[in-house]
Protein backbone atom coordinates (compact mmCIF):
# COMPACT_ATOMS: atom_id res chain seq x y z
CA UNK A 1 0.00 0.00 0.00
CA UNK A 2 3.04 2.47 -0.15
CA UNK A 3 6.10 2.61 -2.44
CA UNK A 4 9.43 2.04 -1.41
CA UNK A 5 9.90 5.77 -0.63
CA UNK A 6 7.77 5.16 2.41
CA UNK A 7 9.22 1.74 3.60
CA UNK A 8 12.32 4.55 4.28
CA UNK A 9 8.99 6.54 5.79
CA UNK A 10 7.96 4.77 8.52
CA UNK A 11 5.61 7.03 9.03
CA UNK A 12 7.28 9.93 10.95
CA UNK A 13 7.83 7.80 14.61
CA UNK A 14 10.81 6.63 15.41
CA UNK A 15 10.00 2.95 15.74
CA UNK A 16 12.01 1.78 18.29
CA UNK A 17 10.38 0.99 21.89
CA UNK A 18 12.40 3.05 24.44
CA UNK A 19 12.75 0.71 27.43
CA UNK A 20 14.65 2.40 29.63
CA UNK A 21 16.47 0.36 32.10
CA UNK A 22 15.06 -0.70 35.27
CA UNK A 23 16.06 0.56 38.92
CA UNK A 24 18.19 -1.73 40.02
CA UNK A 25 16.63 -5.37 41.69
CA UNK A 26 13.72 -4.97 38.91
CA UNK A 27 13.04 -8.10 37.12
CA UNK A 28 13.01 -8.08 33.37
CA UNK A 29 9.51 -9.80 32.12
CA UNK A 30 10.06 -11.87 29.22
CA UNK A 31 10.05 -10.13 25.79
CA UNK A 32 8.83 -11.47 22.12
CA UNK A 33 9.33 -9.96 19.31
CA UNK A 34 7.68 -10.79 15.93
CA UNK A 35 8.71 -8.69 12.49
CA UNK A 36 7.91 -9.06 8.89
CA UNK A 37 7.18 -7.85 5.99
CA UNK A 38 3.66 -6.20 4.80
CA UNK A 39 1.86 -3.36 2.78
CA UNK A 40 5.03 -2.53 1.32
CA UNK A 41 6.95 -1.64 4.75
CA UNK A 42 7.39 -3.53 7.86
CA UNK A 43 5.65 -4.66 11.00
CA UNK A 44 6.45 -5.02 14.72
CA UNK A 45 4.86 -7.01 17.25
CA UNK A 46 6.47 -7.15 21.13
CA UNK A 47 4.31 -9.33 23.12
CA UNK A 48 5.16 -9.26 26.71
CA UNK A 49 5.08 -13.07 28.47
CA UNK A 50 3.66 -14.86 26.35
CA UNK A 51 1.43 -17.16 27.31
CA UNK A 52 2.86 -20.51 27.78
CA UNK A 53 0.16 -22.32 25.48
CA UNK A 54 1.01 -20.27 22.60
CA UNK A 55 3.82 -20.61 20.36
CA UNK A 56 5.81 -17.42 18.92
CA UNK A 57 5.40 -19.18 15.28
CA UNK A 58 1.43 -19.93 15.28
CA UNK A 59 0.94 -16.32 16.48
CA UNK A 60 3.17 -14.72 13.95
CA UNK A 61 1.31 -17.32 11.46
CA UNK A 62 -1.86 -15.83 12.87
CA UNK A 63 -0.98 -12.40 12.10
CA UNK A 64 0.56 -12.82 8.53
CA UNK A 65 -3.15 -14.45 7.61
CA UNK A 66 -4.86 -11.01 9.25
CA UNK A 67 -2.16 -8.94 7.18
CA UNK A 68 -2.40 -10.95 4.07
CA UNK A 69 -6.28 -10.80 4.21
CA UNK A 70 -6.17 -6.80 4.62
CA UNK A 71 -3.86 -6.43 1.85
CA UNK A 72 -5.82 -8.66 -0.68
CA UNK A 73 -8.95 -6.26 0.02
CA UNK A 74 -7.74 -2.66 0.87
CA UNK A 75 -4.09 -2.22 -1.12
CA UNK A 76 -3.87 -0.06 -4.34
CA UNK A 77 -0.70 -1.78 -4.98
CA UNK A 78 -1.96 -5.45 -5.72
CA UNK A 79 -4.04 -5.23 -9.46
CA UNK A 80 -5.90 -8.69 -8.04
CA UNK A 81 -7.15 -6.98 -4.76
CA UNK A 82 -10.68 -5.98 -4.30
CA UNK A 83 -9.85 -2.41 -4.18
CA UNK A 84 -8.21 -2.20 -7.48
CA UNK A 85 -11.05 -4.42 -8.89
CA UNK A 86 -13.16 -1.85 -7.43
CA UNK A 87 -11.15 1.27 -8.67
CA UNK A 88 -11.39 -0.48 -12.55
CA UNK A 89 -14.78 -0.95 -12.40
CA UNK A 90 -16.42 1.06 -14.37
CA UNK A 91 -20.45 0.32 -13.48
CA UNK A 92 -21.75 2.82 -11.16
CA UNK A 93 -24.33 0.74 -9.71
CA UNK A 94 -23.63 -0.77 -6.36
CA UNK A 95 -20.93 -3.06 -6.21
CA UNK A 96 -20.47 -6.13 -3.76
CA UNK A 97 -17.68 -5.42 -1.14
CA UNK A 98 -16.59 -7.13 2.06
CA UNK A 99 -17.62 -6.20 5.56
CA UNK A 100 -14.17 -4.71 6.33
CA UNK A 101 -13.42 -3.22 3.10
CA UNK A 102 -16.97 -1.21 3.33
CA UNK A 103 -16.58 -0.38 6.95
CA UNK A 104 -12.98 1.49 6.38
CA UNK A 105 -14.67 3.17 3.64
CA UNK A 106 -17.24 4.62 5.19
CA UNK A 107 -14.71 5.56 8.28
CA UNK A 108 -12.44 7.22 5.17
CA UNK A 109 -15.65 8.94 4.29
CA UNK A 110 -16.72 10.43 7.40
CA UNK A 111 -13.82 12.13 7.81
CA UNK A 112 -13.66 13.73 4.17
CA UNK A 113 -17.12 14.93 5.04
CA UNK A 114 -15.95 16.35 8.62
CA UNK A 115 -12.84 17.96 6.70
CA UNK A 116 -14.96 19.40 4.03
CA UNK A 117 -12.41 17.67 2.03
CA UNK A 118 -8.75 18.69 3.43
CA UNK A 119 -8.51 14.68 3.26
CA UNK A 120 -10.53 13.01 0.41
CA UNK A 121 -10.41 9.35 -0.03
CA UNK A 122 -10.70 9.71 -3.87
CA UNK A 123 -7.36 11.93 -4.08
CA UNK A 124 -5.96 8.85 -5.23
CA UNK A 125 -5.25 10.22 -8.75
CA UNK A 126 -3.60 13.69 -8.10
CA UNK A 127 -1.14 11.12 -6.11
CA UNK A 128 -0.27 8.44 -8.67
CA UNK A 129 0.09 11.72 -11.12
CA UNK A 130 2.68 13.47 -8.91
CA UNK A 131 4.27 10.38 -8.46
CA UNK A 132 3.93 8.77 -5.09
CA UNK A 133 0.72 6.12 -5.70
CA UNK A 134 1.24 2.23 -7.12
CA UNK A 135 3.07 3.52 -10.43
CA UNK A 136 6.03 5.56 -9.74
CA UNK A 137 7.83 7.01 -12.15
CA UNK A 138 10.01 9.96 -12.86
CA UNK A 139 9.70 12.65 -10.22
CA UNK A 140 8.79 15.54 -12.57
CA UNK A 141 6.52 18.30 -11.50
CA UNK A 142 3.12 17.02 -13.61
CA UNK A 143 1.40 20.06 -16.27
CA UNK A 144 -1.25 22.26 -14.97
CA UNK A 145 -3.35 20.58 -17.79
CA UNK A 146 -2.61 17.01 -16.57
CA UNK A 147 -3.55 18.32 -12.77
CA UNK A 148 -6.57 20.06 -13.86
CA UNK A 149 -7.54 16.63 -15.45
CA UNK A 150 -6.58 14.44 -12.59
CA UNK A 151 -8.62 16.98 -10.30
CA UNK A 152 -11.98 16.33 -11.92
CA UNK A 153 -11.63 12.50 -11.14
CA UNK A 154 -11.55 13.65 -7.36
CA UNK A 155 -14.56 14.00 -5.16
CA UNK A 156 -15.44 12.46 -1.65
CA UNK A 157 -19.16 13.38 -2.78
CA UNK A 158 -19.35 10.94 -5.39
CA UNK A 159 -18.32 7.77 -3.59
CA UNK A 160 -21.23 5.89 -1.83
CA UNK A 161 -20.92 3.23 0.71
CA UNK A 162 -24.26 0.60 1.57
CA UNK A 163 -23.17 -1.17 5.02
CA UNK A 164 -26.17 -4.12 5.10
CA UNK A 165 -25.39 -5.81 2.65
CA UNK A 166 -21.96 -4.19 2.18
CA UNK A 167 -21.44 -2.56 -1.07
CA UNK A 168 -19.91 0.13 -3.08
CA UNK A 169 -21.06 3.09 -5.46
CA UNK A 170 -19.84 5.65 -7.15
CA UNK A 171 -20.94 8.24 -9.42
CA UNK A 172 -18.48 8.25 -12.36
CA UNK A 173 -17.11 5.31 -13.80
CA UNK A 174 -13.77 6.76 -13.10
CA UNK A 175 -13.64 7.29 -9.55
CA UNK A 176 -10.87 6.00 -7.89
CA UNK A 177 -10.18 5.29 -3.89
CA UNK A 178 -6.85 5.14 -2.06
CA UNK A 179 -6.83 4.06 1.00
CA UNK A 180 -3.41 4.34 2.00
CA UNK A 181 -3.97 6.68 5.24
CA UNK A 182 -6.15 4.66 6.20
CA UNK A 183 -5.35 1.34 5.90
CA UNK A 184 -1.91 1.21 8.13
CA UNK A 185 -4.08 1.48 10.95
CA UNK A 186 -6.95 -0.34 10.68
CA UNK A 187 -4.24 -3.40 10.24
CA UNK A 188 -2.57 -2.25 13.76
CA UNK A 189 -6.27 -2.23 15.06
CA UNK A 190 -7.40 -5.99 13.72
CA UNK A 191 -3.69 -7.24 14.86
CA UNK A 192 -4.02 -5.69 18.46
CA UNK A 193 -8.08 -6.60 18.64
CA UNK A 194 -6.08 -10.52 17.65
CA UNK A 195 -3.70 -10.22 20.56
CA UNK A 196 -6.63 -9.21 23.16
CA UNK A 197 -8.73 -12.28 21.75
CA UNK A 198 -5.78 -14.17 22.82
CA UNK A 199 -5.76 -12.74 26.16
CA UNK A 200 -2.87 -10.97 26.04
CA UNK A 201 -2.74 -7.76 28.14
CA UNK A 202 1.06 -6.17 27.52
CA UNK A 203 1.80 -5.70 23.85
CA UNK A 204 2.84 -3.32 21.35
CA UNK A 205 2.17 -3.47 17.35
CA UNK A 206 3.68 -1.13 14.66
CA UNK A 207 2.55 -1.61 10.67
CA UNK A 208 4.97 1.60 8.85
CA UNK A 209 5.04 3.15 11.91
CA UNK A 210 1.59 3.46 13.36
CA UNK A 211 1.37 2.49 16.46
CA UNK A 212 -1.33 0.63 19.20
CA UNK A 213 0.11 -0.39 22.37
CA UNK A 214 -1.50 -1.67 25.51
CA UNK A 215 -0.22 -2.35 29.22
CA UNK A 216 3.33 -2.13 30.66
CA UNK A 217 6.40 -3.32 28.70
CA UNK A 218 8.71 -5.76 29.63
CA UNK A 219 10.62 -3.31 32.48
CA UNK A 220 6.71 -2.45 33.89
CA UNK A 221 6.31 0.88 32.92
CA UNK A 222 4.28 1.91 30.07
CA UNK A 223 5.36 2.01 26.65
CA UNK A 224 7.51 4.74 25.75
CA UNK A 225 7.51 5.70 21.76
CA UNK A 226 10.10 8.68 20.46
CA UNK A 227 8.65 11.21 18.43
CA UNK A 228 11.41 12.22 15.51
CA UNK A 229 12.69 15.09 14.74
CA UNK A 230 11.79 16.20 11.29
CA UNK A 231 14.87 16.44 9.82
CA UNK A 232 15.95 14.88 6.23
CA UNK A 233 19.84 14.39 6.91
CA UNK A 234 19.51 12.67 10.34
CA UNK A 235 17.64 10.72 12.80
CA UNK A 236 16.90 12.52 16.32
CA UNK A 237 14.21 12.61 19.36
CA UNK A 238 12.75 14.90 19.30
CA UNK A 239 10.49 13.94 22.24
CA UNK A 240 9.39 10.95 24.35
CA UNK A 241 5.41 9.67 24.87
CA UNK A 242 4.21 7.14 26.71
CA UNK A 243 1.36 4.84 25.56
CA UNK A 244 -1.31 2.39 27.33
CA UNK A 245 -4.10 1.02 25.81
CA UNK A 246 -3.79 3.85 22.93
CA UNK A 247 -2.75 4.04 18.86
CA UNK A 248 -1.05 6.68 17.73
CA UNK A 249 0.01 7.66 13.59
CA UNK A 250 2.04 10.63 12.15
CA UNK A 251 1.96 12.15 9.04
CA UNK A 252 4.99 14.28 7.79
CA UNK A 253 6.46 16.03 4.98
CA UNK A 254 10.77 15.35 5.08
CA UNK A 255 10.97 11.90 4.30
CA UNK A 256 8.74 10.60 1.12
CA UNK A 257 9.55 14.06 -1.46
CA UNK A 258 11.03 14.46 -4.59
CA UNK A 259 12.80 17.78 -6.00
CA UNK A 260 13.38 19.68 -9.16
CA UNK A 261 14.91 23.40 -9.28
CA UNK A 262 15.38 23.65 -5.74
CA UNK A 263 11.95 23.14 -4.27
CA UNK A 264 10.91 19.97 -2.73
CA UNK A 265 7.32 18.65 -3.61
CA UNK A 266 5.89 16.76 -0.67
CA UNK A 267 4.26 13.32 -0.94
CA UNK A 268 1.31 15.23 0.75
CA UNK A 269 -1.44 16.34 -1.61
CA UNK A 270 -4.33 19.16 -1.10
CA UNK A 271 -7.16 17.75 -2.98
CA UNK A 272 -8.21 21.35 -3.21
CA UNK A 273 -5.56 22.29 -5.04
CA UNK A 274 -4.30 19.34 -6.49
CA UNK A 275 -0.59 20.03 -5.39
CA UNK A 276 1.75 19.22 -2.85
CA UNK A 277 0.97 21.24 0.23
CA UNK A 278 3.52 23.87 0.79
CA UNK A 279 2.75 25.42 4.68
CA UNK A 280 5.50 24.96 7.33
CA UNK A 281 3.78 22.26 9.22
CA UNK A 282 6.73 19.50 9.60
CA UNK A 283 4.48 16.50 10.75
CA UNK A 284 1.76 15.68 13.12
CA UNK A 285 1.21 12.97 15.62
CA UNK A 286 -2.36 11.91 16.41
CA UNK A 287 -3.28 9.75 19.58
CA UNK A 288 -6.95 7.93 19.61
CA UNK A 289 -8.46 4.75 20.92
CA UNK A 290 -8.65 3.84 17.50
CA UNK A 291 -5.26 3.92 15.53
CA UNK A 292 -7.26 3.75 12.31
CA UNK A 293 -8.67 7.05 13.00
CA UNK A 294 -4.93 8.01 14.14
CA UNK A 295 -4.04 7.55 10.86
CA UNK A 296 -6.52 9.25 8.96
CA UNK A 297 -6.68 12.38 10.94
CA UNK A 298 -2.77 12.82 11.22
CA UNK A 299 -3.12 12.76 7.47
CA UNK A 300 -6.35 15.15 7.47
CA UNK A 301 -4.63 17.64 9.63
CA UNK A 302 -1.29 17.61 7.73
CA UNK A 303 -3.08 18.80 4.62
CA UNK A 304 -4.60 21.03 6.84
CA UNK A 305 -1.66 22.95 8.13
CA UNK A 306 -0.14 24.01 11.42
CA UNK A 307 -3.31 26.65 12.24
CA UNK A 308 -6.49 25.41 10.41
CA UNK A 309 -5.28 21.94 11.56
CA UNK A 310 -4.55 22.64 15.21
CA UNK A 311 -8.20 24.56 15.47
CA UNK A 312 -9.54 21.73 13.84
CA UNK A 313 -7.83 19.23 16.61
CA UNK A 314 -9.07 21.57 18.84
CA UNK A 315 -12.45 22.04 18.00
CA UNK A 316 -13.30 18.19 18.09
CA UNK A 317 -10.99 17.46 21.41
CA UNK A 318 -8.53 15.76 18.97
CA UNK A 319 -4.77 14.38 20.98
CA UNK A 320 -2.52 16.00 18.87
CA UNK A 321 1.13 17.12 18.56
CA UNK A 322 2.39 19.73 15.63
CA UNK A 323 6.13 19.99 15.11
CA UNK A 324 6.62 23.37 12.59
CA UNK A 325 8.85 24.87 10.60
CA UNK A 326 9.67 28.20 11.99
CA UNK A 327 12.47 30.90 11.12
CA UNK A 328 15.29 29.61 13.51
CA UNK A 329 14.33 25.64 13.71
CA UNK A 330 11.46 23.89 14.16
CA UNK A 331 8.79 24.50 17.29
CA UNK A 332 5.92 22.46 18.68
CA UNK A 333 2.84 23.27 20.05
CA UNK A 334 0.52 20.07 21.41
CA UNK A 335 -3.68 20.67 21.86
CA UNK A 336 -4.66 20.10 25.32
CA UNK A 337 -5.65 16.59 24.74
CA UNK A 338 -2.06 15.11 23.98
CA UNK A 339 -0.81 16.68 27.03
CA UNK A 340 -1.59 13.25 28.61
CA UNK A 341 1.01 11.37 26.68
CA UNK A 342 4.01 13.01 27.10
CA UNK A 343 6.47 11.29 29.28
CA UNK A 344 7.29 12.24 32.70
CA UNK A 345 10.34 13.76 31.65
CA UNK A 346 8.84 15.95 29.60
CA UNK A 347 5.96 17.18 30.90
Amino acid sequence: MCDSRAMALLASIVCLLLLSACQSGTRERALTTLQGATMGTTYTVKVVELPTALKAERLQAEIDAILEKINRQMSTYLTDSELSQFNRNQATGWIDASRELADVMKQALRVSAMTKGAFDVTVGPLVNLWGFGPSTGIDQVPSDRDIREARKRVGYTGLRVRSSPPALRKQRPDLYVDLSAIAKGYAVDMVAGHLQALEIGDYMVEIGGEIQAKGRNASDRFWRIAIEKPSTGSRSLHIVIELDDVGIATSGDYRNYFEEEGRRYSHTIDPMTGHPVTHKLASVTVANASTMQADVMATALMVLGPEAGYRFAERHKLAAFFIVKGEDGFYDKATAAFGRYLASEDR
